[in-house]
């Protein structure tokens, strides 16, 4: 890997002494699921990967309701909480606000967040569909704030050295790529009705949720997708609603399919779902070219399996893995010594020093951390698969 790849993704201000480190206010808007994984990031990241450009300093952090704000307030360690996402904004003390919320305030938060000068960290999907996605990619560019969609498997090690063995032709020309992400958390009929399984709030279902991250990857590692051709399946249409008190109708997708072909040439296949009965977060790549082949999985995330056509002998060819855990190997010069595996917690620490290195020594972000740009191509393709879903018919992904 060259070192201009290796500044690419991370860049360490080693110079400083500990006195001269400015610090960096964090305003976190969601206290759950993501706010907890991205508030571990935020505070694991100095310490590992020290000395910092800065110091993140976790300023306030956002939930409803107010009490469970509080109780996330003290857990993480903000210095205080609320309940209005709007505090969050107006803060002066806050230069990086991170969105975790539900799908549905992706848009409105991070464009008030951009209008205030603020950097953002939106979780994915960037948005419920393309017309709000071009909004927040647009309103980032205008007040020239940095932005991150935060499709965070871009930031794992093994993604990083697929990424630049790619780049660097090793593979060759590319003829295949092909991606599933499977999940069983909603197969029972009786689990209820959450944000996630409602068109409005979440845009769509295993498609946002699950698909959107091997659509980023596949964006990431093979080529820009030129056009799509789906199905999809929703397979339990009603849930019980604990608000309403009543059977609601479920009008997102469970699962979908895709063959899809890229600017490149290759062709591939996508597939999410969250009815796979024994798949836990099973999210598989693998991409086929002229001189090799390379395949991942998320469960065993530190492990890269690669083979090359030319090897010889021929009688012992084969697939390798890689155990990417060296220090020279993407992020790990800072982690521990090989063979001392990180996880998926540790990719939003990653996420945190990336933004952080982008606000405070302007380091570049793309190719290797997805932006706005990225998270609004990947809700047209999105868009572009449910209408083929709709249509029965191939549709083409048009950019703006």
């Amino acid at each position: 890997m060259t070192e201009e790849k290796k500044v690419g993704f991370v860049a360490m201000a080693s110079e400083k002494t500990v006195g001269e480190i400015p610090d960096i206010g964090i305003g976190m808007i969601g206290h759950a699921f993501m706010g907890k994984a991205h508030s571990n990031g935020w505070i694991q990241m100095p310490y590992i990967f020290w000395p910092p450009a800065a110091i993140p300093r976790l300023v306030k952090i956002c939930g409803i309701p107010e009490a469970e704000a509080a109780e996330a307030a003290r857990r993480f360690g903000y210095k205080e909480y609320t309940a209005d996402w709007k505090e969050i904004i107006n803060d002066d003390r806050i230069q990086i606000v991170d969105n975790g919320t539900p799908n549905s305030l992706h848009a409105e938060l991070s464009i008030e967040a951009a209008k205030a000068g603020k950097h953002i960290i939106c979780e994915k999907p960037l948005a419920r569909n393309a017309a709000e996605a071009k909004d927040m990619r647009d309103t980032v560019k205008k007040y020239n704030v940095k932005n991150i969609c935060d499709f965070n498997y871009r930031m794992v090690p093994a993604i990083v050295l697929a990424k630049n063995l790619i780049m660097d032709g090793k593979l060759g020309k590319i003829f295949h790529f092909r991606a599933r992400y499977l999940q069983e958390w909603i197969m029972d009929p009786n689990f209820p009705m959450v944000w996630r399984l409602k068109k409005s709030l979440a845009g769509s279902g295993a498609l946002g949720d699950l698909g959107a991250h091997i659509i980023d990857l596949a964006r990431f590692l093979c080529s820009e997708v030129q056009s799509v051709m789906s199905v999809s399946r929703t397979f339990i249409n009603e849930r019980y609603d604990e608000s309403s008190k009543k059977k609601e109708k479920v009008d997102v997708d469970d699962a979908i399919a895709s063959v899809v072909e890229f600017d490149n040439g290759a062709i591939g296949t996508i597939e999410a779902s969250r009815f796979a009965a024994g798949r836990k977060n099973h999210n598989v790549i693998e991409i086929n070219g002229e001189k090799g082949s390379i395949w991942w999985d998320l469960e065993n995330m530190n492990n890269l399996h690669v083979f090359w056509a030319d090897e010889k002998p021929v009688e012992t060819r084969g697939f390798h893995c890689i155990n990417v855990t060296e220090s020279y190997h993407p992020y790990y010069e800072y982690w521990w010594p090989h063979g001392h595996i990180i996880g998926w917690e540790n990719t939003f620490a990653h996420t945190a020093l990336n933004m952080v290195n982008a606000v405070v020594k302007n380091k570049a972000l793309e190719p290797y951390v997805a932006t706005f740009e990225d998270g609004y191509r990947n809700a047209v393709i999105c868009d572009a698969i449910i209408k083929s879903a709709e249509t029965g018919k191939k549709e083409l992904c048009i950019f703006e």
